[in-house]
């Protein structure tokens, strides 16, 4: 028995075709949806662990920022107790100084020169006294300038002629002077204060009238 299709089969392909479409359609909709939220959750787990890494570094950053902190204060300790180490140092080295000042002060001073005062401002010292005459005063430059190992540069301040007595018979003619020395340091002691071919003393004085 012969059976023959009389419904129209153009229709029912096409119906079929467009049915097939929506549900390919839907299928690639589906698809494309979890792709992206795959994507999307892959996305969210790298900002996630860029985050985490990012608080770490940042923890890591505020630590170190002590660490800084606290070797700039051990810095600051440090050379606070380097300044008082050297304080204390030069405390040492320089209580002996009083000593070796009177005793060169009494080494170079020439017969006919008498000293009256003395003052000391750090390693600057100023003298004053009477000599009998200029040359004394020229000869105290002389021994302080070149034999004394303590005591340099000597520079002739002021001299002037005095008279000492209280009548004319008795009154004698002396020279007024001050003189102002470098004591060296026991650190300095070895090196010369005064380089070679510069004058040891000061010129010879001219006598006052």
């Amino acid at each position: 028995m012969i059976l023959i299709n009389l419904l129209p089969h153009r229709e029912e392909k096409r119906k079929r075709r467009r049915q097939a479409f929506f549900v390919g359609l839907g299928l690639a909709a589906v698809g494309g949806l979890v792709v992206a939220s795959l994507w999307y959750l892959a996305l969210m787990e790298m900002i996630s662990g860029q985050q985490s890494r990012n608080e770490f570094l940042q923890a890591e950053i505020q630590r170190l920022d002590a660490q800084i902190k606290d070797i700039a204060s051990l810095k600051a300790e440090i050379e606070s107790l380097k300044a008082r180490q050297k304080v204390v140092e030069d405390f040492q080295i320089d209580r002996n100084m009083p000593v070796h000042l009177l005793n060169e002060l009494v080494k170079q001073t020439p017969e006919g020169v008498y000293l009256t005062t003395m003052k000391q401002d750090g390693q600057s010292i100023t003298v004053s006294g009477l000599a009998q005459t200029n040359e004394r005063v020229s000869e105290f430059l002389r021994n302080t300038a070149n034999n004394s190992p303590w005591l340099q540069r000597p520079d002739l301040v002021e001299i002037k002629a005095t008279t000492l007595g209280i009548n004319t018979r008795d009154s004698k003619r002396l020279f007024d002077f001050s003189v102002r020395l470098v004591l060296k340091r026991p650190q300095d002691k070895e090196s010369d204060a005064l380089k070679p071919g510069e004058p040891a003393a000061s010129a010879p004085l001219a006598k006052s009238s």
